[in-house]
């Protein structure tokens, strides 16, 4: 099970971080290219390599993050996706100034599917700050929950049995537009909410 990483940032470095931490091998990238990322993967550790988007887009899951203006750019121009599992874990806002983006109502990870015909989406990482995701998941005597979702039963199966990997707890929320909506922010109930499933 390969995986690929589309977005540098706060996110994705702190995802690249969980994933190093156990030994899970995955291709970074961002818009800048690959010599850009030197330092970090020099940081995380072997197991994280740096590589094109095209790269990156080639796995078997393919995790994105990045800011929500750029997120058409960022998922423009990549190989075919004939059913490989996308991780959203964007929200509609703007940094630095997080300023919330209009969706006139729509669910952010349906718009997301709408940019990668073929995927099977499932959201999942974007509701805890990054810090708190790249933080060892056992605490308080329990693990920190994470919450996904999405419309593929067997793609959601995939992204929990990772979830378990990496030491979290996850919990199913439903379909994109039920789930979607309660774990994206701005709107949600759940995004900050730093839950932990005690042992």
């Amino acid at each position: 099970m390969s995986i690929g990483i589309i977005g540098s940032g706060a996110i994705g470095a702190a995802f690249a971080r969980v994933l190093a931490r156990t030994g899970i091998e995955a291709t970074i990238s961002n818009s800048r290219g690959a010599e850009s990322l030197s330092e970090l993967v020099r940081e995380v550790g072997p197991s994280i390599k740096a590589g094109s988007r095209e790269e990156a887009a080639r796995a078997d899951i393919v995790f994105v993050a990045v800011n929500w203006t750029k997120l058409s750019a960022a998922l423009t121009g990549l190989p075919e996706w004939s059913g490989r599992i996308l991780i959203d874990a964007n929200n509609p806002i703007e940094a630095p100034l997080f300023k919330p983006v209009d969706l006139k109502g729509q669910v952010s990870s349906e718009l997301v599917a709408d940019l990668v015909p073929g995927a099977r989406v499932v959201k999942a990482f974007n509701h805890l700050r990054a810090e708190m995701l790249a933080a060892d998941p056992r605490s308080g005597g329990g693990r920190r929950v994470l919450f996904y979702s999405g419309n593929d039963s067997a793609a959601k199966a995939e992204v929990a049995a990772l979830i378990e990997r990496i030491g979290f707890v996850g919990i199913d929320l439903g379909s994109l537009a039920v789930g979607g909506k309660l774990a994206q922010f701005p709107g949600g109930p759940l995004p900050n909410q730093n839950l932990i499933k005690l042992a």
